[in-house]
C-alpha cells in the first residue's frame, strides 16, 4: 500500500518530468529504495526457525531495530520533500484545473459531449456494485426455480447505465462549467435515472432472493433488509409530504441560495450534490410508480395528485430562471473565463428552458405509467373477484342480500300474518 500510494504521489509531484531532473525526484527515488529494503527485511522474518526461542527473539530484535531505522530515514526524506517545491509547483495552472482538476477549453459540441469521456470513479463503482448485486440476486432466484420479470432487470440495468452516461461522458465533464449542461445532468439524475431504477424493484428482489435465518443463528441479509425498511429514519424520509417537499423544494433551496455556487467549487461537494439529486428522485418515484411497497403506501388517486401538484412547481422554477437578470453562481462562472460561451445570462436562459421542458416531459410519462398501473391493478382485482364468485368463495353478495332482507323486515309495518 505504501508503494502504491507513493507511486501516485510521485506521479503527481513530478508532473511529467524525469525523476533525475529535480531534487524531488531524487528524494522520491531514495524513498522507494528504503521502502524496498524494508520489504526485504521484513520478508526475512518468514524464514525464522521455530525451535530455538532465543535465536528467534534475537533475530527479531535485530530486524526490528533495522526496520525502525529505515522507517525513521523514510520520515526524514518526507520532511525534506515537504521543504522542497516539487516540479508541479511550477506548472501553469488554470482556474478550471483548480476547481475540477481538468481544463474545459474545447467547446462542448455534441461530438465532444458524446466522446470526450472522463470517468467518474464514484458513480462507476456505485453503478457496477448495484448492477452486480442485482444480477447475483436474479441468478439466485433462477437457481431456486423462481421467476423474476426480465423487464424489471432491464429497467434496473438501464437506470445504472443512464447514471454512468450522465456522470462519466462529456456531459458530466462539462456540466460543472455550464449552467445549461448542468441542468441536463440535473434532470437526468433527478428524473430519468430514478424512474428506471424504481421500476427494477430492488427491495422486493432482495427479500425474495434472501431467506430468513434460523432461530438459533445470527441475523443474515434478509433480516438486515427488513431492519433497514423498519428504520425510523427511513420511515420519516418516506413520509409522502416530506418526499414531495424535498423533491420540489430542492430546486429552490439549492439554486436560489449560495449552496449551488459553493458546491461547484469542491469536487466532494459536487459529488454529494449529484447523490442528493439521485436519492431524492428515487424516493419520489418509488412512492409514485415504484414496484417496491413503500412503508406508507399512497392510493393511486393520491399518487396522481402528487405528480400533478409537482408539475407547476417545475414549470415555475424554469420560468424564474429564464426571466432572472441575476446570474446564478455568477462569480464562480466568471472565474472560469469560458472561451466558448462568455454570455452567462444566455447560458442561464437555456438552462431555465431545459428545466422547464425536461421537467414536464418525464412527469407526463410518469402520469401515463401511473394510470397504466392503476388500470392493471383494477383488472387484476376484478379478475380476482370474478374467480371467487365463480368458485363460490365470495359470499359478499349473499351477505348483502341478507342485510337488505333484515332492513326490509325492520321497516315492514304489516302484521306478521300478512307478511310473505
Amino acid at each position: 500500500m505504501m508503494a502504491l500510494f507513493g507511486g501516485v504521489e510521485a506521479w503527481f509531484f513530478l508532473a511529467g518530468s524525469a525523476p533525475s531532473a529535480s531534487p524531488t525526484g531524487w528524494l522520491l527515488g531514495a524513498r522507494f529504495v528504503l521502502l524496498a529494503a524494508l520489504g526485504v527485511l521484513l520478508l526475512r522474518l518468514r524464514g525464522l526457525p521455530g525451535t530455538d526461542v532465543r535465536a528467534v527473539r534475537a533475530r527479531t530484535r535485530r530486524v526490528g531495530v533495522l526496520a525502525v531505522v529505515l522507517v525513521a530515514a523514510m520520515g526524514g526524506l518526507d520532511v525534506a520533500l515537504s521543504r522542497l517545491p516539487p516540479p508541479n509547483y511550477f506548472v501553469p495552472t488554470s482556474v478550471a484545473q483548480l476547481y475540477f482538476g481538468y481544463n474545459v477549453d474545447a467547446a462542448p459540441t455534441p461530438t465532444v459531449l458524446a466522446l470526450d469521456w472522463r470517468p467518474n470513479i464514484f458513480f462507476l463503482v456505485l453503478s457496477a456494485v448495484g448492477a452486480g448485486l442485482y444480477l447475483f440476486a436474479v441468478a439466485r432466484l433462477r437457481r431456486r426455480g423462481d421467476r423474476w420479470p426480465p423487464g424489471r432487470t432491464l429497467a434496473w440495468l438501464l437506470g445504472w447505465l443512464c447514471v454512468v452516461l450522465t456522470t462519466s461522458s462529456g456531459l458530466g465533464k462539462y456540466a460543472d462549467a455550464s449552467f445549461s449542461l448542468h441542468m441536463i445532468l440535473h434532470m437526468s439524475l433527478n428524473m430519468l435515472c430514478p424512474v428506471l431504477l424504481v421500476l427494477g424493484g430492488p427491495i422486493t428482489l432482495a427479500l425474495r432472493a434472501t431467506t430468513p435465518a434460523a432461530a438459533d443463528r445470527a441475523p443474515g441479509p434478509h433480516e438486515w433488509v427488513k431492519a433497514i425498511l423498519h428504520w425510523p429514519v427511513l420511515q420519516h424520509l418516506n413520509n409522502p409530504l416530506w418526499v414531495f417537499a424535498e423533491f420540489i423544494g430542492s430546486y429552490y433551496v439549492l439554486y436560489f441560495t449560495p449552496i449551488f455556487e459553493q458546491a461547484m467549487r469542491y469536487h466532494w461537494a459536487h459529488q454529494l450534490f449529484n447523490v442528493h439529486l439521485l436519492v431524492v428522485g428515487y424516493f419520489f418515484y418509488s412512492l409514485v410508480i415504484g414496484v417496491d411497497k413503500p412503508p406508507r403506501p399512497v392510493p393511486h388517486l393520491g399518487k396522481l395528485g402528487l405528480v400533478l401538484a409537482a408539475m407547476p412547481f417545475h414549470a415555475f422554477f424554469g420560468v424564474i430562471v429564464m426571466t432572472s437578470t441575476t446570474v446564478i453562481a455568477g462569480e464562480f462562472y466568471q472565474w472560469l473565463s469560458r472561451p466558448w460561451w462568455p454570455d452567462l445570462l444566455a447560458d442561464q436562459y437555456a438552462g431555465g428552458g431545459i428545466a422547464w421542458a425536461a421537467g414536464e416531459v418525464p412527469l407526463l410519462v410518469v402520469v401515463l405509467a401511473l394510470l397504466t398501473q392503476w388500470a392493471r391493478q383494477d383488472r387484476r382485482e376484478r379478475r380476482r373477484v370474478d374467480r371467487h364468485l365463480d368458485s363460490g368463495l365470495d359470499e359478499s353478495f349473499e351477505a348483502y342480500n341478507e342485510m337488505l332482507g333484515r332492513l326490509a323486515e325492520r321497516h315492514d309495518t304489516r302484521p306478521l300474518q300478512e307478511r310473505p
